[in-house]
C-alpha cells in the first residue's frame, strides 16, 4: 500500500529562464501563468527543454535538478528501505517510530496488507493485537523492556508517512530504475510521478527517438 498527496511542483518558472542562460536567450521565451496560476510553457520554451532533456545527463539537462517536487508519501517500511537509496538531492521529514510509537492503538490498517493471502492476514491480526497489548503495558508502566518488544516485534508492513524533496532528475533516476520492479508501490510510485506537470516530456521522454548530444542545444 501507498499513498501520494499534497504534491506540489514548484520553480518552473526560473529552471527554464536559468536553461536559457548559456545563451542569453531569455528574449525567446513565451510562457506564462494561466488562469488558474498554473506555469505553462509556450512551444519555445517547451522544445528547449525537450531538447535539453534529450542531450544528456550532463550540463545541458541540469536546469531539471532545479524543478521541485514536494509530496506527503504514506508507505510500508519496506518500501522506503528501497526510497532510502536515493539520498542525493532528496529530503525527507517522517513520522517517529521511535518516538510515538505509544502514542496511539495499533490497528490493522496501520499496517500494508493489501497483499495477504486470508491465512495470512488472520495471522497478523494476531500480531497487531499483541503489538496493542504490549502498547497497553507500556503505557502503564514506561518500562522500557516493553518499548523494545514494540520496536523488535513491528513488521516491515508497518506504514510511515514523510513529507518528501526531490526534484525531476531525481524522478528520471527512480522511473527508469524502479517502473518493472515487483513491488507494487512501486508502479503505483510510477504512476504518480506520470502526473506531474509536463512528466511525459521532460521526465518520461520516452516516445520519441533521442537525440545526439549537441554543443548548444539553446
Amino acid at each position: 500500500m501507498i499513498t501520494l498527496e499534497r504534491t506540489s511542483v514548484m520553480n518552473l518558472e526560473n529552471a527554464i529562464r536559468g536553461a536559457r542562460n548559456p545563451m542569453n536567450s531569455w528574449g525567446r521565451m513565451d510562457s506564462g501563468y494561466n488562469e488558474n496560476g498554473e506555469y505553462v510553457l509556450g512551444p519555445n520554451d517547451l522544445d528547449l527543454a525537450k531538447r535539453l532533456r534529450k542531450a544528456g545527463t550532463g550540463d545541458h539537462r541540469k536546469y531539471l535538478r532545479q524543478v521541485f517536487v514536494s509530496v506527503d508519501i504514506t508507505a510500508p517500511m519496506y518500501w522506503w528501505k528501497e526510497y532510502d537509496t536515493y539520498k542525493v538531492a532528496t529530503v525527507a521529514n517522517s513520522t517517529s517510530t521511535m518516538h510515538k510509537i505509544h502514542s496511539r492503538p495499533f490497528e490493522l490498517d496501520d499496517f500494508s496488507h493489501d497483499h495477504m493471502t486470508p491465512e495470512t492476514l488472520e495471522y497478523m491480526k494476531t500480531v497487531v493485537e499483541q503489538l496493542e497489548k504490549i502498547r497497553l503495558k507500556y503505557m502503564e508502566t514506561k518500562e522500557k523492556a516493553y518499548w523494545y518488544d514494540m520496536i523488535q516485534l513491528l513488521p516491515s508492513s508497518y506504514n510511515q508517512m514523510r513529507t518528501c524533496t526531490m526534484n525531476y532528475e531525481n524522478l528520471i533516476n527512480m522511473y527508469y530504475a524502479r517502473r518493472s520492479h515487483k513491488l507494487q508501490e512501486w508502479h503505483t510510485f510510477c504512476d504518480w510521478i506520470k502526473t506531474l506537470p509536463y512528466a511525459k516530456e521532460l521526465i518520461l521522454a520516452e516516445e520519441e527517438d533521442r537525440i545526439p548530444e549537441r554543443s548548444d542545444p539553446i
